[in-house]
C-alpha cells in the first residue's frame, strides 16, 4: 500500500513539473462579463435574514410566509449589485445587505473564470459577529433558493471568505469528488493534492464541506485574484496563482441516483457582508490546459 501511494504522488508530481513549460491556454480569447448595465446578468434577491436563522421560510408579523424579493434583470432596484468607478476600472459592489445572488444569463461548461476582489468595511445580520462572507457558485442550475438560505441555485461552491477563500461547498443537492484528508471527529475534511480523492456532498456519505489546502490571500484590503477552472466535471480553485483545491466528478444526488453536472450558471453571492469584484473574465476552453493535467493523475 505505501509503494502504491508513492508511485501515485510521484506521478503526480512528475505530472505537475511536465505541465509548467506547457503552452498557454487553449481556445477562445478571455472575455469581460462586466458592463455598465449588468446585460449579461440576473439578480436574485431572497431575504433579509436575522439571527437566529434556522433555515425555515421567513414570516411577517402575522406569522404569514413572506416571499423572496424576486428576481431582476441586471442592476436590482435595492442596491445591493451597483456597478462603480474607481481608477478607471469599473468595480461591482455587493453590499450584502440581502441575501441573493448576480446570476449570469447563460450557462457555461468548460472554461477559465478570472476575477479580483476585496471585502468592504460592512456586515449585516445573521453574520454581524461572524467573517465576511461570499463565494462563486458554479454549475448553477435550476430555480433560486434551493438550499438552507434560500438563496441560490443547485450549484458547487467556490468559497470566498476571510481566510477560507478556496474551500468548497456543497449548495443543495451537488456532490463532487476532492483530493483531501478525510475528516475525523470534529475536524473538517482538508484539501491537499497529493490525497486521493474523496467523495463528498449529497449521497457520497462523506462531508458537504472541505477546507481549501492552504490561505493563499493576500492581508489587508488588497485586490485578490482567484481562478476557477471547470472541464468536463473537473474543476480547479485557485487562489492568487495557487492552486488550492482538485475537484472531479461534478454531480447532484436526487431519487437515490447520481446525475452528472459539468455546466451551469454562474452566481456570485450576497451573504451578509460588503464586498467588491472587478476584472471578471472568462474564457471558454477547447481541452485542460497541459499544465493541470497532472492534478488528476491517478
Amino acid at each position: 500500500m505505501i509503494i502504491k501511494l508513492c508511485q501515485s504522488a510521484a506521478l503526480l508530481v512528475t505530472g505537475l513539473l511536465a505541465g509548467f513549460a506547457a503552452s498557454p491556454l487553449a481556445a477562445s480569447p478571455a472575455v469581460s462579463l462586466l458592463d455598465p448595465q449588468l446585460s449579461q446578468w440576473e439578480t436574485f434577491l431572497s431575504y433579509r435574514h436575522q439571527d437566529p436563522y434556522n433555515g425555515t421560510q421567513p414570516t411577517d408579523a402575522a406569522g404569514k410566509p413572506v416571499a423572496p424579493l424576486g428576481v431582476f434583470p441586471g442592476l436590482d432596484p435595492h442596491g445591493v449589485f451597483t456597478l462603480l468607478q474607481q481608477d478607471g476600472e469599473t468595480v461591482l459592489r455587493v453590499s450584502g445587505e440581502i441575501y441573493g445572488a448576480l446570476t449570469s444569463k447563460q450557462a457555461f461548461r468548460n472554461y477559465h473564470l478570472t476575477l479580483q476582489y476585496r471585502f468592504g468595511e460592512k456586515k449585516w445580520p445573521p453574520r454581524l459577529e461572524k467573517l465576511k462572507d461570499s463565494g462563486i457558485l458554479y454549475h448553477a442550475n435550476g430555480p433560486h433558493g434551493q438550499e438552507y438560505f434560500r438563496s441560490w441555485m443547485l450549484s458547487q461552491e467556490f468559497q470566498i471568505m476571510q481566510g477560507h477563500t478556496g474551500d468548497y461547498w456543497q449548495q443543495a443537492d451537488s456532490a463532487i469528488d476532492i483530493r483531501a484528508f478525510q475528516p475525523e471527529g470534529e475536524m473538517n475534511a482538508v484539501a491537499d493534492i497529493t490525497q486521493p480523492f474523496l467523495q463528498t456532498g449529497r449521497g457520497s456519505g462523506g462531508p458537504g464541506f472541505v477546507m481549501r489546502q492552504l490561505n493563499a490571500e493576500k492581508n489587508g484590503n488588497q485586490w485578490n485574484t482567484v481562478e476557477l477552472i471547470c472541464f468536463e466535471g473537473q474543476s480547479l480553485h485557485i487562489v492568487n496563482g495557487q492552486v488550492v483545491m482538485v475537484l472531479k466528478n461534478s454531480r447532484y444526488h436526487r431519487h437515490g441516483r447520481d446525475i452528472p453536472m459539468w455546466q451551469g450558471k454562474i452566481q456570485l453571492q450576497s451573504e451578509a457582508a460588503e464586498i467588491f469584484y472587478k476584472n471578471i473574465r472568462l474564457q471558454t476552453l477547447d481541452t485542460l490546459p497541459a499544465q493541470y493535467a497532472g492534478y488528476f493523475a491517478e
